[in-house]
């Protein structure tokens, strides 16, 4: 740290009877108070280099007692004016970042100028705080640190304006080519004179070097440097965002749920400083998203959660909310499921965390999703330009189009993973209501879900935390799930699963079977709680499942899902066939026109009379092998 030291002779100031007197044989003509302190001083050296006190004395009276002036609300207090009463009798006094600013505030209200006497105090603080000061990081730094004591004085003189501007240059070079007399590692700490040799042990820096000296600013003086380090245009948006996510691991405590909690029962007194703690950091918080930068990537998802998480605890603005709501769901495919576990606060309902947070950044992520482009971009403006463009190069802006189109669909492929593991650590939330866990089960298309396992672990985990759900709810909480698309593992687990609706439960059985006579396999014996269940049901798991072909209709209300396999022979061979709560809805076979559909060797669900079906489907089968 740079220092400057002015005067030669020695400190004869003394205190006696809470009185701060100079040692001198003239007697003392002059009384000082200066909030609530007094001192015996003379007025020579003081009036001299003081415009303020020779207007103070002329307007008083004369007397042969020593004279008294008042100087209330002097700023910097007695150490401040006891500084430029020193610097008045020539005693050694020493400045630097730490006390310059009390003195030059003093100093003006004092009105030490060049008016009064050449190289008087003013004068010589202004060189320094120009030449020494502000050419130092760290001077800066300290020196725009302590204006915060003296707001009014310090924009008057233009002091936090120029440590602003000097620190926002400072940080677009290279600290190699900086006075740094204090590393952002805070290892070195060199005193240095001003006009002295400072000492250089520079260590290998960051490009983000300065970030974690700046954390050390006020939330006004934060915001103000940081606008000016974006205004100039120098430093990448990545660098911005390191920047605010150190600030923000300075100054926002580690908010828990419980804290809120606790300053609502609180007694008068502590809920009175916790409001008053609450409000200051939700200034911080507000200010720290206001200057989140706009490019997307410039700050981390799990960063903007951890802000959207404080912003719910200190119930900041709607507009701070929605704006990290906004910026979250750009980013969702990077979260965590631990990020998305955001305390819930409202009175509204008991649940642990808040859904509804998770369902609108959800919503903000599908509302981005746009089909990916079939061809390189076309315009008429460029069309003789690329027409002379080798067909290599052609091919190669396709594949980079292509590319970047198909992140929307990988970044909802990560998604659905990451809903999915939501959807386990909140399923066993007794205060979660069903259609909220089915909001977000089906937020989610269909094609991002390349397997249905997790889907399935969060309904099982659900059904288990919910006993009370009554047979239509099951139905409902299931519907989204594919028993297509369940592991081998999965669908033993479900086939022995009595909280699934029985529907559900055959669905798997026949899925299983309908892999192991694909595979060529044998079909594993079914538990005796299982045949149980669908003896009761009139099913008889042990009749054969035959292939079929035919070329008749299906009615309506036999018909159910065997979509999913498609015969060589046939470009269009598909039953699109749905079950829906307890009746099945209609649907038409779609075929080549001779209405000849593909055989297949499995069923892919329960139909709603599965005897009638069965016979009907072998009978069909029958006539189609009369006629081979």
């Amino acid at each position: 740290m740079k220092f400057m030291k002015l005067g030669s002779r020695p400190d004869t100031f003394y205190t006696a009877e809470a009185v701060r007197s100079v040692s001198s044989e003239v007697s003392s003509d002059l009384i000082v108070q200066v909030t609530g302190s007094r001192y015996l001083l003379h007025k020579f050296p003081l009036l001299s280099k003081c415009s303020r006190l020779q207007r103070l004395c002329s307007e008083s009276p004369e007397s042969s007692q020593p004279q008294i002036v008042q100087l209330p609300e002097f700023p910097g207090g007695v150490e401040a004016f006891e500084l430029c009463a020193k610097f008045c009798y020539g005693i050694t006094i020493t400045l630097s970042a730490y006390n310059i600013v009390a003195a030059r505030c003093a100093a003006d209200f004092l009105q030490m100028t060049e008016d009064v006497e050449k190289g008087n105090l003013v004068y010589k603080l202004e060189v320094f705080f120009t030449s020494c000061l502000l050419h130092g990081w760290k001077d800066a730094i300290v020196t725009l640190q302590s204006t915060k004591s003296f707001p009014l004085w310090s924009e008057d003189l233009g002091i936090t304006r120029r440590c602003i501007e000097a620190i926002a240059s400072k940080v677009s070079t290279h600290p190699s080519k900086l006075s740094l007399s204090h590393s952002y590692s805070r290892r070195e700490r060199d005193d240095v004179s001003c006009n002295g040799a400072e000492s250089q042990r520079l260590k290998p820096a960051s490009k983000g070097w300065w970030a974690e000296d700046m954390a050390e600013l006020g939330v006004d003086l934060y915001w103000r440097t940081m606008m000016e380090v974006k205004s100039g245009g120098k430093i990448p948006s990545n660098l911005i965002g390191e920047a605010l996510k150190i600030y923000a691991a300075r100054w926002l405590p580690k908010i828990s749920r419980e804290r809120n909690f606790k300053s609502r029962a609180g007694s008068d007194s502590d809920s009175d400083s916790t409001s008053e703690s609450t409000s200051k950091h939700r200034v911080l918080l507000e200010t720290i998203v206001s200057l989140l930068p706009a490019e997307k990537g410039a700050v981390t998802c799990s960063f903007l959660l951890k802000l959207l998480k404080a912003a719910n605890i200190l119930n900041a603005s709607s507009s701070s909310k929605k704006e990290l709501t906004r910026r979250s769901a750009l980013q969702l495919e990077e979260a965590a499921v631990r990020d998305l576990l955001i305390p819930s606060i409202s009175h509204a309902n008991d649940t642990v965390y808040d859904v509804d947070l998770v369902i609108a950044i959800l919503e903000q992520f599908m509302l981005q999703g746009q089909s990916p482009p079939t061809s390189p971009p076309r315009s008429k403006m460029g069309f003789e330009r690329r027409r002379s463009r080798s067909a290599e190069n052609i091919d190669l802006e396709f594949q980079e189009s292509r590319r970047s189109s198909s992140a929307s669909h990988s970044s909802k492929l990560k998604v659905a993973k990451l809903v999915d593991g939501y959807l386990q650590e909140i399923a066993g939330d007794v205060n979660l209501p069903l259609s909220k866990f089915i909001t977000l089960a089906e937020a989610i298309p269909d094609f991002s879900r390349l397997d249905h396992d997790d889907l399935y672990k969060a309904i099982d985990i659900y059904l288990k935390a919910h006993p009370e759900l009554n047979k239509s709810e099951r139905k409902r909480l299931c519907r989204t799930l594919d028993c297509k698309k369940l592991s081998v593992e999965a669908c033993m687990h479900a086939a022995q699963n009595e909280l699934l609706p029985l529907r559900v439960v055959v669905q798997v059985l026949f899925f299983e079977q309908a892999r192991a006579a694909m595979g060529g396999g044998k079909v594993t014996e079914l538990p005796s709680n299982i045949k149980a269940l669908l003896a009761a049901h009139n099913i008889d798991p042990s009749r054969p499942t035959a292939a079929l072909s035919t070329t008749t209709s299906i009615q309506a209300e036999d018909q159910w899902s065997v979509s999913g396999f498609k015969s060589p022979r046939s470009k269009v061979s598909s039953l699109k066939m749905k079950m829906a709560e307890d009746e099945l809805d209609e649907s038409d076979l779609q075929s080549d026109g001779l209405g000849r559909i593909s055989k297949f060797k499995a069923f892919r669900a329960l139909p709603t009379r599965p005897k009638r079906m069965f016979s009907k489907l072998m009978s069909i089968n029958r006539n189609s092998s009369e006629k081979n």
